[in-house]
């Protein structure tokens, strides 16, 4: 429809599919739509092209996350010093914050390098969201077995419980840098609040995020 709409030639009618009220989203939503329509050509099917569309977009930021996993390897090396720590400072959190930074520091680890993959893929995400929501070709599009529509949430809720166990999977691997046993708690339970909210959005949408981090924690094994 995207490529109808361009061969007429008409100034503004693109606008005619919104992607989003957001110019600068629409933008990224009609750019992402186009490479999936490429990989629907090349793979015949809505729900493979979104899993490609994850492949290329970890190819293109290895770079990025190679430098993250490795930020979280050093971390996990120094998990007994900061425990140390813990144990030398007790409930002093200001003492004990401002001795992990010094640590941090003079090893030269990113405590909050794993952030910056997460904030590049949000904006994708958001205009894959706003995709699945206004292109008429994902429309009922089905992938395999039990998902027979993209653009529903799964009736099942197996690629929720996926996510679950994938995230749950990806913060054993991951050394945690915050102090406060209340936080740490909290972010045990983020899996499952995920999983919740992801039974809810549409099922490629959740398709993107199980293959992202499927990958991710592939990588980072």
């Amino acid at each position: 429809l995207v490529s109808q709409i361009e061969a007429q030639q008409v100034p503004g009618l693109e606008r005619a599919v919104d992607f989003s009220s957001w110019d600068w989203m629409a933008v990224i939503a009609g750019a992402l739509f186009c490479v999936l329509e490429k990989l629907h050509g090349l793979l015949g099917n809505w729900g493979w092209a979104i899993v490609g569309l994850v492949v290329l977009l970890k190819i293109l930021m290895y770079p990025l996350s190679a430098a993250q996993y490795k930020s979280m390897a050093k971390m996990r090396k120094f998990q007994p010093r900061i425990a140390q720590l813990k144990e030398r400072y007790g409930d002093d959190k200001q003492k004990l914050q401002m001795a992990m930074m010094e640590l941090y520091k003079k090893e030269k680890i990113n405590p909050v390098g794993g952030c910056l993959p997460l904030l590049v893929q949000m904006p994708i995400f958001l205009a894959l969201y706003y995709t699945l929501l206004e292109s008429v070709e994902l429309r009922q599009a089905p992938w395999i077995g039990w998902i027979q529509n993209l653009t529903a949430p799964d009736p099942y809720f197996i690629l929720p419980a996926i996510n679950i166990a994938v995230m749950w999977a990806t913060q054993k691997l991951t050394p945690t840098p915050i102090a406060d046993p209340m936080q740490r708690k909290m972010m045990q339970y983020m899996p499952v609040a995920m999983g919740v909210m992801f039974a809810f959005f549409p099922a490629g949408l959740v398709l993107y995020w199980v293959t992202n981090g499927s990958l991710g924690l592939l990588q980072q094994w």
